[in-house]
């Protein structure tokens, strides 16, 4: 049960920390963040969280990191399905409070609320191809860095700044394309406040970074399997 509250604080923060740069301080006129500002967010609230929470459930704080670390032979399959809820209800909780910030002035509108899409939901217009490619490469990228940097014949003390700063360049590369999701829970916590495109085309959401770190638990096993010396 520790493991699970872990983790359901840690998506929260993520979502908090990340859509919340995104929704309250990306556009603000003239001292706004812009992409690269909510990319360090991004970046920040893991690895934070890496070093709060990653001794008590690993700090996966996202279901395709929890699937890429399974089929990669870090993870138990019996605490998958669990550790998936946890880190939904996080990301809903923290996309809730942002809710209650976001509408605390007159005449507010949460706009597109930092959800991901394509298509005319794509920040710069990029199409479903681009997206669902988009969004495989970048997962596969992250879970690739995170077996690595958590391998027994990596440097300990280190894993969470090569994570985070490896979640921040993805941004950085594809925020005008998706907005950057590579985390379902993420993108849902979102959608479900913005309703409507949001949940229409939540599923890609799911599909892409799951078949993004899913291949990674494949490829990183055959590279470095967990028991080498």
């Amino acid at each position: 049960m520790k493991k699970l509250f872990a983790e359901f604080i840690g998506t929260m923060w993520l979502v908090l920390g990340g859509c919340g740069s995104a929704v309250l301080a990306a556009g603000y006129p003239e001292l706004g963040i812009g992409f690269a500002g909510v990319a360090l967010a991004f970046g920040l609230t893991v690895l934070t969280m890496v070093y709060a929470i990653g001794h008590i459930s690993g700090c996966h704080l996202n279901p395709a990191v929890s699937v890429g670390l399974w089929i990669g032979g870090r993870f138990s399959g019996k605490e998958l399905f669990a550790y998936i809820v946890a880190q939904v209800l996080g990301g809903i909780t923290g996309a809730a409070i942002l809710y209650l910030i976001a509408t605390g002035k007159d005449g507010a509108s949460i706009g597109n609320f930092a959800a991901n899409g394509y298509g005319e939901h794509s920040p710069d217009g990029y199409n479903m191809t681009a997206a669902l490619i988009t969004e495989i490469v970048m997962t596969f990228m992250f879970l690739i860095i995170i077996l690595g940097a958590t391998h027994k014949n990596t440097p300990k003390g280190f894993a969470g700044i090569a994570i985070g700063l490896g979640l921040t360049l993805i941004h950085l590369i594809s925020i005008p394309v998706t907005n950057t999701s590579v985390n379902p829970a993420r993108s849902t916590s979102q959608a479900l406040f913005v309703g409507d495109w949001a949940m229409g085309q939540l599923w890609l959401f799911w599909v892409a970074p799951i078949i993004g770190a899913a291949i990674a638990g494949v490829v990183y096993k055959a590279l470095a399997p967990a028991q080498e010396d």
